[in-house]
């Protein structure tokens, strides 16, 4: 059988989900990392190959590659959290996490962590998808080899977001292939300058490793089946190159096999909004050209996290706990003045050019990023939140890394995660995140142009109210987990004392009949008015049913 039997494709999570969304350090370029990839394989004995630990990593990044230590934890734990999906060993560690009393205490535990030393390297080498490049600024290109850019929710080319552009990851890995190749190559297998002969060979153990990033199909199979076990396969070893004498492949032939079965993902971006079902969570909007657009693709295979798309939900309420949702990778794009609940348990979401919108989601798995943001809320709990780009928005999180902010940020502003819903602890536990430990209030400032904290500040208590989710579900959580800071659960009691007060006073003031009857009237015109003021009224509307004709779909 010939090799296009076999369909090949890049993966969308380490794309998705692993690579952050900003420009690379300069030492994590190729020429760094084949240095790193002869300096960890030297050093096998101790703790750098075929594992590569912690404290080596430390080591190696920040006394080789000069990074600084924040940034090598960050990069190192990105990469462990992406593969450890497990939820009761991530329960296990945040549990371990927060017993520590002291950054000597957490850094031994920290130590006890390793990761595949291969994959890792191509976990950093993939960062540079996100390389500023100074040919396309000249000339509008990016790669070398011309593409058929993938469609946006619009309709316009996608390309300025490269993490969910499948089209992106395939022609990065198309252009970069070789060099990834020669970075997993055993040092007898190179030249002096690190590069590859006709007659290298490719260890098994290479091919695994990249399996980290391909994946495929037999032909005519529904079975997603990793690289390694597809290029094992008998009918392939002509093309390419595999020998079960050396138990290797040829490097030439494995590279050009790679190369001819690459495909499009047929679980990408691309393929669910050309083909993917159309969704009528969201209704269109009277007197408004708007048309609102969500789309998923959760018929596919169960070895797939499934996507979730909507755009343009305009001045609504969108309300859904749902299958469909239930570890969906979420992009929510170009939604003004809407209040969007997502109350599922999630495994990635972007939100991007929203303005004046409220998002409650379900716990996420992965990571919420958010960026070309205007005047927007998230109130979430995540394993990770970045964001770039965005004015005057207010997090309410609950997360065990520390908030990252990337460059472009004005007015951001950082407070307690502080609603819940009946299934949220059910659903916390399902995607392994806890109360412990929470660094809502410690962000790390990672580009040089965001160095300066006064991009964000903590939400003051005095500014602080809790967020009642107005839906009934079935579910035990009846408070929001672990709690509130001090501060604000004062501040918050101190104003209940106020209303306590209020009413007492109105009570014991002696109000005839008709001055209670007056008073009611003055109060209900000043609550309107403020509810007018806020937007609060647009919300409470939003939130009538609507009529049986009109009734949102299921999904």
């Amino acid at each position: 059988m010939e090799a296009a039997a076999v369909r090949l494709w890049v993966k969308t999570e380490p794309f998705l989900v692993g690579v952050l969304p900003v420009p690379p350090p300069a030492r994590l370029g190729p020429h760094y990392l084949r240095k790193m990839a002869a300096y960890a394989r030297a050093r096998a004995a101790e703790g750098c190959f075929p594992r590569l630990s912690w404290p080596r990593w430390r080591h190696i990044a920040c006394g080789k590659l000069q990074l600084g230590r924040g940034l090598a934890w960050l990069y190192f734990e990105l990469f462990h959290s992406l593969l450890r999906r497990d939820p009761p060993r991530c329960l296990e560690w945040a549990e371990a996490e927060a017993a520590c009393a002291n950054a000597d205490e957490l850094e031994r535990e920290r130590s006890k962590l390793s990761v595949d030393t291969l994959q890792f390297l191509l976990f950093l080498y993939v960062q540079q998808v996100n390389k500023v490049s100074l040919r396309r600024s000249l000339i509008g290109e990016e790669w070398p080899s011309p593409r058929t850019k993938s469609p946006s929710l619009t309709g316009k080319s996608a390309s300025e977001n490269k993490n969910w552009n499948d089209q992106d990851h395939r022609a990065f890995v198309q252009s970069h292939l070789s060099d990834m190749l020669e970075l997993l190559l055993e040092p007898e297998q190179l030249t002096a300058s690190s590069h590859s002969t006709h007659s290298s060979l490719v260890s098994y153990e290479a091919v695994c490793a990249l399996s980290f990033l391909i994946e495929g199909t037999v032909k005519k199979s529904r079975t997603v089946r990793p690289l390694h076990e597809l290029a094992l396969w008998q009918p392939c070893h002509g093309q390419n190159g595999y020998s079960k004498v050396s138990r290797a492949f040829s490097f030439p032939k494995l590279e050009s096999w790679l190369r001819f079965c690459l495909t499009t993902n047929p679980f990408g971006m691309t393929v669910c909004l050309k083909s993917g079902k159309k969704l009528a969570w969201a209704q269109q909007v009277e007197g408004t050209t708007r048309r609102a657009k969500i789309a998923c693709n959760t018929h596919v295979v169960p070895e797939v996290f499934p996507m979730v798309i909507m755009s343009q939900v305009y001045k609504q309420t969108l309300a859904k706990s749902s299958d469909t949702l239930v570890g969906a990778h979420v992009r929510i794009h170009r939604c003004n003045e809407s209040f969007i609940y997502l109350l599922s348990p999630l495994r990635s979401v972007t939100i991007e050019k929203c303005r004046n919108s409220t998002f409650v989601l379900g716990p996420v798995q992965a990571s919420v990023h958010v960026h070309s943001c205007d005047n927007v809320k998230v109130i979430v709990v995540c394993h990770r939140l970045s964001l770039s780009s965005t004015a005057g928005c207010t997090f309410y999180i609950l997360t065990p890394t520390q908030p990252l902010i990337l460059s472009g940020n004005q007015a951001v502003s950082f407070a307690p995660f502080h609603t819940h819903y009946p299934m949220l602890e059910d659903h916390m536990a399902q995607v392994g995140l806890a109360t412990l430990p929470n660094y809502w209030d410690s962000p790390m400032l990672v580009c040089k142009e965001s160095g300066d904290t006064s991009v964000f500040r903590l939400l003051p208590p005095s500014d602080f109210y809790t967020f009642v989710i107005p839906f009934e579900m079935e579910g035990d959580t009846t408070e929001t987990p672990g709690g509130l800071p001090h501060a604000y659960q004062k501040a918050l009691s101190q104003r209940e004392q106020k209303v306590q007060i209020w009413q007492k006073t109105v009570k014991e003031a002696g109000l005839t009949k008709d001055q209670r009857k007056q008073f009611q009237i003055l109060v209900e015109n000043k609550f309107y008015e403020w509810l007018v003021q806020t937007g609060n009224r647009q919300q409470l509307d939003s939130l009538v049913p609507p009529a049986v004709g009109s009734k949102q779909a299921a999904g």
